[in-house]
């Protein structure tokens, strides 16, 4: 199995693990009830994330993922994900002796396939018995590849991205109002277009609030006006509310593009947030949102009727203000008490904030590229990014970045989500000084380059196939053509 298929199983496991206990996180069952709602987890049918047959998982496992995942409070995607082995990346079938005559054979032949090496490494082993067993072909493959020796071969460009979709879960449920049972067990977020324009350097415009509202306390947990609606000013708010009342459990948004952006998707997931999305043409599950930009027409936009020249920042000040020192404090007439007096008492299942730069590296799409092994670099959003030159044997490389900030591109592990080394530009200009690092190693094993011998002459598996023609005794299967300097030779003879 290619290494591509094992990376996107072990994300579906930990995405399906997720999405059985994740609800358990967002609403922790009451005290006595856990074992309860893990028998009826238990007694489901579930979709089997890589066959789709069904299948059935017993509650001491459903046990074991929902412990995982709550020791992991910032990861808990990577809590669930299938364990790498110890021995990963290490080929234990192939001995010293045979591993530096593969890379001798390979340092004289680098344009030969990793078949025809498995086959000439075949003919040494059996004419050399210190050399040991022979390994098969899949382990003769895959050591070439970790150690970056493979096929030289001259590439036009890198391939193109395949972008990776999480599946989204749609509720068939009937119409019923409902209410979280925890603080931020459930966050509404979403957009509304203002009846105000505002004055830019372009002329006037009209603005776009951006809401993030918590379902039992209907608590404003940040409000802001933007002049466009994207996944970059969704992140940008979305942040700052984090920052502000601390990591929700659920976020329920509509079927937009911001929403349903990369970075979005990957950055809840890092976070350990389960992300719902309305189903199409169904404004009403939202309806607390709605209810809360009436608000904000009738009386925040409404006391902004009488100034004139209205600029983006002092809308947003207003806002702030008129949030904070009013609807927060302001007693709802659903709740009975004002939102930030429910916000305190609970109860709360938040967790706290990561840091800026954290919030900021969440928030990133993944996607994989191939590496040009020409100059080892790869394009990215129409910009090309050196790679490091220890990591030259990765053929496909995965990698984290925003499509607004390409100040921050991150190169990970190709089985973990660990962040190896931060990509940069390539810089032509400094390029041509002529001055070029030394190529670093990859493994301790790169050391022994030097003492290879590589290999001269004919190679084994033809040298052997002659020697089998000789030993049948019969002639040669061809006739040769006579030249007239053949003919002066043989007349000179007699």
């Amino acid at each position: 199995m290619s290494e591509k298929k094992q990376d996107r199983r072990r994300g579906d496991w930990a995405r399906f693990r997720f999405s059985v206990v994740g609800p358990m996180l967002a609403a922790p069952p009451k005290r006595g009830e856990l074992r309860g709602e893990l028998l009826e987890l238990s007694q489901k049918t579930w979709k089997h994330p890589l066959t789709g047959d069904p299948v059935h998982f017993s509650l001491s496992t459903i046990e074991r993922w929902l412990s995982a995942a709550r020791h992991q409070q910032h990861d808990p995607i990577a809590a669930l994900g299938q364990r790498i082995r110890k021995d990963a990346g290490r080929q234990r079938s192939l001995s010293d002796s045979l591993r530096m005559a593969l890379r001798g054979q390979y340092k004289a032949h680098p344009s030969w396939s990793y078949q025809l090496h498995a086959d000439n490494l075949q003919i040494l082993v059996d004419n050399d018995e210190s050399l040991g067993e022979m390994p098969s072909y899949s382990s003769v493959r895959r050591y070439m590849k970790t150690q970056g020796l493979t096929k030289r071969r001259r590439r036009r460009g890198p391939n193109s991205p395949g972008a990776r979709r999480a599946a989204h879960r749609l509720e068939h449920l009937e119409v019923r109002s409902y209410e979280a049972e925890y603080v931020c067990g459930l966050w509404h977020l979403d957009y509304h277009h203002g009846s105000h324009k505002v004055l830019t350097r372009a002329g006037w415009q009209t603005p776009l609030l951006l809401g993030m509202l918590d379902d039992r306390s209907r608590l404003v947990c940040h409000m802001q006006w933007y002049l466009d609606e994207n996944t970059e000013t969704l992140i940008h708010g979305l942040s700052q509310a984090i920052q502000k009342r601390g990591l929700p459990r659920a976020l329920l948004t509509d079927n937009g593009s911001p929403m349903l952006a990369a970075e979005t998707r990957q950055g809840l997931l890092d976070l350990g947030i389960v992300h719902e999305t309305t189903l199409p043409h169904s404004p009403y599950q939202n309806a607390k949102q709605e209810v809360l930009w009436a608000v904000v027409e009738g009386r925040l936009l409404a006391m902004l009727e009488g100034v004139g020249d209205l600029t983006l920042d002092q809308l947003n000040e207003a806002t702030q203000a008129w949030v904070e020192l009013e609807y927060n404090r302001k007693i709802h007439s659903e709740i009975g008490c004002t939102p930030i007096q429910r916000w305190c008492e609970g109860p709360d299942v938040s967790r706290p904030s990561p840091s800026t730069d954290e919030l900021r590296r969440a928030f990133r799409a993944e996607t994989s590229r191939t590496q040009r092994r020409s100059d080892g670099t790869i394009s990215l959003e129409g910009r090309r990014f050196e790679i490091p030159s220890r990591y030259r044997h990765f053929e496909r490389l995965r990698l984290r970045y925003a499509r607004w900030d390409l100040r921050s591109v991150d190169l990970l592990d190709p089985h973990t989500d660990t962040i190896l080394c931060p990509l940069y530009p390539l810089d032509k200009l400094a390029n041509a000084d002529g001055r070029r690092r030394p190529v670093e190693p990859l493994a301790a094993e790169d050391t022994v380059d030097e003492a290879v011998t590589p290999q001269t002459g004919m190679a084994p598996l033809l040298r052997q196939l002659l020697e089998e023609y000789a030993a049948t005794g019969l002639p040669p299967a061809y006739l040769p053509q006579f030249t007239a300097d053949d003919q002066d030779q043989e007349e000179t003879e007699l």
